[in-house]
């Protein structure tokens, strides 16, 4: 399932986070209008796939906006609503309650994002967040209780966090139970508060290599829990290739941190076996991450002794890895 993205950049937010630069992020400075909402969705059913997407507000605290504001958009989505697999929006913990959750129901939301980016109380008020852990509990629970999809956001490499704070908040995540997360590594934006600190000596942010290291980590942590990983890592925009100053930026982020589980995979069911020539195989889908940009993986096992052929086989499950043969030398 995919989304038909819209950004409402800052709206509803009642605080400036440390990290955060929405308009850079998305990319748009304009406040999105009911007008875009409706073009935008009337341009989405030219796909022939639209039945099996999402309507989506990204950015800001969606629940939290002028009331006004926020009915006029999802007004805009009513004459779509039968084309469209529901509405998925994203908000702060502290802006959810019963009666914005009633609110939201008629008008077809189905999944409720929460920007939790961690749960120890000292990252969230070092990072001017404004809200609690408590509030993320309160706030996922009241969206399960109401019916809702809970999606679930946390960042790593946050000013005062460490990767055991950041291991410890993936581990209380997954114990809220959401159906969804997304890992941000923390990129730093110019015109920041991370970007001041940063630029003063009294933040060094993570670098890619480090944050794919505990990305990897945190991956398995929701992937054994059963948690679907929407995205890891920024999506990528020629304004944040500019703008970013510091911290673990790659333009395909995700992609290095699956290649690098699948190396570790592979060591995993090759260790124990003799240096020799192997065929391995993974997923239809995985391949790629398999193999690693370049061809990484294969260069790498190559100098542990391990010649692989990588082949594709459905009905494996994501980050699986198995020997299928053993080539006689």
């Amino acid at each position: 399932m995919s989304n038909v993205a819209m950004f409402v950049a800052h709206e509803g937010c009642a605080h400036r986070c440390s990290f955060c630069n929405q308009h850079i992020i998305a990319g748009q400075n304009r406040r999105l209008s009911a007008a875009q909402v409706a073009q935008t969705l009337q341009q989405a059913l030219a796909s022939p796939r639209h039945g099996e997407n999402q309507i989506a507000f990204f950015g800001g605290s969606f629940t939290a906006i002028e009331r006004g504001y926020m009915k006029e958009l999802l007004d805009a989505t009513v004459p779509f609503r039968e084309a469209f697999a529901g509405i998925r929006i994203s908000t702060r913990p502290d802006a959810v309650n019963e009666e914005i959750l009633a609110f939201l129901k008629p008008y077809g939301v189905t999944a409720i994002e929460l920007g939790a980016q961690s749960m120890d109380d000292e990252v969230l008020s070092r990072n001017r967040r404004g809200h609690t852990a408590a509030d993320v509990k309160r706030a996922s629970a009241l969206i399960r209780a109401q019916g809702f999809e809970l999606g679930l956001q946390m960042m790593t490499g946050l000013y005062g966090s460490t990767d055991e704070k950041d291991i410890e908040t993936a581990q209380e995540l997954v114990a809220l139970q959401p159906q969804t997360v997304r890992i941000y590594p923390t990129v730093v934006l110019a015109g920041t508060e991370l970007d001041r600190l940063y630029r003063s000596g009294a933040y060094a942010p993570p670098g890619v290599e480090s944050a794919v290291e505990l990305c990897v980590k945190l991956m398995r942590i929701f992937d054994a829990a059963g948690v679907r990983i929407l995205r890891v890592g920024l999506h990528d925009s020629e304004q944040l290739k500019t703008t970013h100053t510091a911290g673990a930026y790659h333009p395909a982020f995700k992609e290095l941190c699956l290649s690098r589980l699948y190396l570790q995979n592979a060591r995993a069911v090759l260790e124990g076996n003799p240096a020799g020539h192997y065929t391995l195989a993974v997923g239809s889908p995985y391949l790629s991450q398999m193999i690693g940009q370049s061809r990484q993986n294969l260069l790498l096992l190559a100098k542990e002794g391990y010649q692989i052929r990588v082949i594709p086989e459905s009905g494996m499950r994501p980050f699986q890895v198995k020997i299928v043969t053993k080539e006689q030398d």
